[in-house]
């Protein structure tokens, strides 16, 4: 009968051990929100969060995508097209936050309150430039913000805007900028890839013949030598050139 009673004393052991481990991560889980909350002002709200390591801590850092909720900044639209989705217009405030995990919670390492608002009073047929599916991506180690600049009506022009930053120790510095813009009646494009690192610029230029001969334009540029730019002084609203 001992061996019954040793099995039971093991099992009752295993359930404590297994409800204390669930515990720990429920509690682990409900801190870690509870952090992140704290770097969100009231009334603002989360359109997009990613995960991953930013500064090779093997720690899962956080970059936010937060926007304020004002109905004072939900604007008629006074070229609304007729359009219901085209009404009214949101121009509240977005900011980029950029957290990194230590131990046991997180800290606030980069901002930026640039970002373009959802809505332009000034082109109202501007599409929501910031496609939260896509943006913001941490990719080996490296941070990349997306902007898309389309319109819904009024111009068939499509602009791509990727910004990739990458922290040096205690600053993120926007290391590549790549520019694609697309034509669609015309078909013609353009490429422009900007490596701050080595100060060298790629342009790709194709029409419709040129695709047809798969023979691209292709040409290199210099970047005169600027120390890098860091993310709080980057100004996306301005990223269509």
């Amino acid at each position: 009968m001992n061996w019954k009673k040793t099995m039971k004393n093991n099992n009752l052991l295993l359930l404590f051990f297994t409800l204390t481990v669930c515990s720990s991560l429920v509690w682990a889980e409900t801190n870690t929100e509870a952090d992140v909350q704290a770097f969100i002002p009231k009334d603002w709200k989360i359109l997009s969060k990613v995960q991953g390591d930013l500064n090779g801590d093997q720690q899962a850092d956080m970059v936010l995508i937060i926007e304020n909720t004002d109905p004072i900044n939900i604007v008629k639209n006074k070229f609304n097209h007729k359009k219901p989705a085209n009404l009214l217009l949101n121009q509240n405030e977005r900011k980029l936050l950029v957290l990194f995990k230590d131990a046991q919670t997180y800290r606030l390492i980069a901002s930026n309150s640039s970002l373009p608002r959802e809505s332009n009073n000034e082109r109202p047929c501007l599409i929501d430039p910031l496609i939260v599916d896509n943006s913001p991506i941490i990719q080996n180690g490296q941070l990349k913000i997306t902007l898309n600049y389309s319109f819904r009506c009024d111009s068939w022009e499509v602009f791509n805007n990727i910004y990739t930053f990458r922290y040096q120790n205690p600053s993120f510095d926007l290391i590549g900028y790549d520019l694609h813009y697309f034509d669609i009646p015309s078909g013609d494009s353009r490429t422009e890839s900007t490596n701050f690192l080595t100060g060298k610029i790629k342009n790709v230029t194709s029409t419709q013949e040129l695709d047809r001969k798969n023979t691209p334009k292709i040409s290199w540029s210099k970047l005169k030598k600027v120390p890098l730019p860091k993310l709080e002084q980057i100004n996306f609203e301005r990223y269509v050139q």
